[in-house]
């Protein structure tokens, strides 16, 4: 052990200490670990928002979404199905049709608007399966009714259950009712209640059979839409170019990034200032250290006197002052790291802070653990507590033996 570690570990153990400097010291070290803190759990909690939302968004669509400009019907799917398979080859994982329509769903209390989605059971690959929280997911047929799957948010606003008759009034060519255009009406069976925490989901969006659907609009051989998973998320705004080239009018291809611009756009503000405000939180904690060791240095003035008198050298005094820095440093680090990472796993498991879905898009708060995110802040902190650490050591280094012997 070198004679400056050596110093620096008995002043930072000394029990003769002053207590307003080792209650300064204790402060520093609370500051640095709240700081760390604070950062790391900003970032985990907006890495955790990103995944969370992007991830229901792409379950509940698809990567490439392709409807009709003016919201009209797209004829001939089966045919346009195989084509889009030829051209995007291996790129593509599934493709699945959809009609989608607008709606009045009542049961026996209430009525509210909704979108009923047809799904084709064979070709599905929307994952609202993996939300479903009673019932299931079956889009056939309960007796002689079809069945119907809906958001937790729209079966509480209009108190439905499982098994539950509910009918459905349609436009009829999408014109308003009268005498010589009656409403389409259709009854179906709730057979499973999902909830994905998305309101704009769970409030508006019901399930039901792509044929069911198709015979309940007089569709024929028509649909929607399509959606369209592909092996290579990172292709996407490249694929979906192709196919808009390749469809041209009226097919409308979009990346779900586009179809959902405004929550993505939205994401992206609220992590633009993070940088500013999380440097801030850690250059505040910082200065802890400086003022900490410039207390330590003025109590230590004599001391440093008698280490210069003795031999010691300019170096070993910065180191003396140097490994103070480290070591308050590396507490503030080590205990903000565990503060950071058991309020994260608390939140993740027991999900204890909520929000509400109709402003955050999500019921709870996300939280995604990396261990590159506490890293990159361990690294950042320890840095700027080194570089702080200089600035007091080298104000110690440069104190007159002869002052500071005769300093009272």
């Amino acid at each position: 052990m070198s004679i400056s570690r050596f110093i620096a570990n008995k002043y930072v153990r000394s029990k003769r200490d002053s207590k307003f400097i080792s209650l300064i010291s204790v402060i520093s070290i609370i500051g640095i670990a709240l700081g760390v803190t604070v950062v790391i759990i900003a970032l985990t909690v907006l890495n955790g928002f990103e995944r969370a939302v992007s991830e229901k968004i792409v379950k509940l669509n698809s990567h490439i979404y392709i409807s009709a400009f003016g919201k009209r019907n797209l004829p001939d799917y089966k045919n346009v199905m195989g084509e889009i398979k030829d051209e995007l080859g291996n790129n593509l994982e599934s493709v699945s049709p959809f009609a989608s329509k607008y709606g009045v769903l009542k049961s026996k209390r209430l009525s509210e608007g909704i979108e009923i989605i047809g799904l084709d059971p064979e070709q599905n690959n929307n994952q609202v399966e993996s939300y479903i929280q009673s019932g299931k997911f079956d889009l056939g047929y309960s007796s002689e009714f079809p069945n119907l799957v809906v958001g937790k948010k729209l079966a509480d606003k209009l108190f439905i259950n499982i098994d539950d008759k509910v009918t459905i009034f349609g436009l009829r060519k999408n014109q308003p009712p009268s005498v010589q255009n009656p409403p389409l009406i259709q009854q179906f069976i709730v057979s499973g209640i999902y909830e994905s925490g998305m309101a704009q989901y769970d409030d508006v969006n019901i399930y039901a059979s792509l044929q069911v659907v198709q015979e309940m609009f007089e569709m024929e051989n028509e649909v929607s839409g399509y959606n369209i998973r592909l092996n290579n998320i990172s292709k996407v705004d490249s694929l979906s170019d192709h196919l808009s080239e390749f469809l041209g009018y009226p097919y409308y291809v979009r990346t779900i990034f586009k179809v959902h611009q405004n929550i993505f756009t939205w994401l992206e503000l609220q992590k633009a200032p993070i940088p500013l405000v999380l440097g801030l939180i850690i250059i505040v904690a910082v200065f802890n250290i400086v003022g900490t060791l410039l207390m330590i240095v003025l109590e230590k003035t004599n001391a440093i006197g008698i280490l210069k008198s003795l031999g010691a050298i300019r170096k070993q005094i910065v180191k003396v002052f140097l490994y103070q820095g480290v070591y308050r440093s590396l507490i503030g680090l080590i205990s903000g790291n565990l503060l950071a990472l058991t309020l994260s796993i608390i939140q993740r498991d027991f999900d204890i802070i909520s929000l509400p879905s109709s402003v955050y898009f999500i019921s709870k708060v996300p939280i995604f653990i990396e261990w590159q995110t506490y890293l990159l802040i361990s690294v950042i902190t320890f840095l700027l507590c080194m570089l702080a650490s200089f600035i007091p050591s080298m104000i110690a280094a440069k104190i007159n033996p002869i002052s500071a012997l005769r300093f009272d």
